[in-house]
């Protein structure tokens, strides 16, 4: 039988942890597939009274466990925009370090949810959905659209940021150009690949046209550090409206929240199947 793991980078918010929770249980639905959510790092730190009692698990001990129960077939279904060194590196140390402990056993990755250089049509018409939506809650059409994500010291995963801003500019034309930005990023120049930091980009834009009205494009999955009302990105954003009291930010939900995100997910546990 083979152990199918929703994973992703892992963060210390506990509604990070419900949320993969909640995705793992509507993908185990729409498959028919025992779906188990697990995180890479950091959430085995929560408290479990704020996990509904259910302590977060980690992938290291996930597959721990599962290989002394005898399991030793896996798919990890990663939710991942694109290639980070979680996936590369990280994941793969993990293995090998329990193989050598634990004996050989056979580990499948599906693809990232944006390969390049083909891309993922389903993230674009995601993105453009939310969008669309967060659009139609305001008075008028936004002066500019900024996509949005955590960051990567990897140009690949910069990339996927890139190849999507890009047909978002020609599926939006008619509304508003978009350009990027980021949360993080290193201050040496070989990772000026990542583009300007959040705080800098509105800034700018305040600077141009006090009146600017922006509309942020968050390229995240659920609530954490970055995401979510009680995020970073959201105090950015009422500071750069403090400080420019003319200025309009909205942001659109996440791509956790996106119903389509499912079939996605699905497309690519399908073709792991299959493979």
């Amino acid at each position: 039988m083979t152990t199918i793991l929703l994973v992703d980078n892992g963060s210390r918010r506990p509604e990070s942890v419900l949320a993969l929770r909640d995705l793992a249980a509507r993908l185990t639905a729409y498959t028919g597939q025992i779906i188990t959510p697990v995180s890479l790092q950091h959430s085995d730190h929560i408290d479990t009274a704020l996990l509904d009692q259910r302590p977060a698990i980690v992938l290291t001990s996930c597959l721990r466990q599962q290989l002394l129960l005898g399991r030793r077939d896996f798919i990890i279904l990663p939710l991942f925009f694109g290639p980070s060194r979680a996936l590369t590196e990280f994941i793969p140390t993990q293995v090998a370090i329990l193989q050598n402990e634990l004996g050989w056993f056979d580990v499948r990755m599906a693809e990232v949810l944006c390969p390049l250089p083909a891309g993922e049509p389903l993230l674009v018409e995601i993105l453009s959905d939310q969008l669309q939506h967060c659009i139609s809650q305001q008075s008028a059409l936004p002066d500019q659209i900024i996509l949005v994500d955590h960051g990567s010291p990897v140009s690949q995963v910069t990339a996927v940021r890139t190849w999507l801003a890009q047909q978002l500019t020609v599926r939006l034309q008619h509304i508003a150009p978009v350009s990027e930005a980021v949360m993080e990023r290193r201050s040496e120049r070989e990772y000026d690949f990542n583009g300007q930091l959040l705080t800098e980009v509105l800034k700018n834009h305040a600077m141009r046209d006090p009146r600017c009205r922006i509309t942020l494009s968050m390229l995240f999955f659920f609530a954490g550090r970055h995401a979510g009302q009680e995020g970073d990105i959201a105090t950015i954003c009422r500071t750069a409206m403090t400080h420019h009291s003319e200025l309009s930010i909205a942001v659109t939900p996440l791509v956790g929240q996106h119903r389509r995100l499912i079939e996605l997910l699905a497309h690519r546990l399908q073709a792991v199947n299959c493979a």
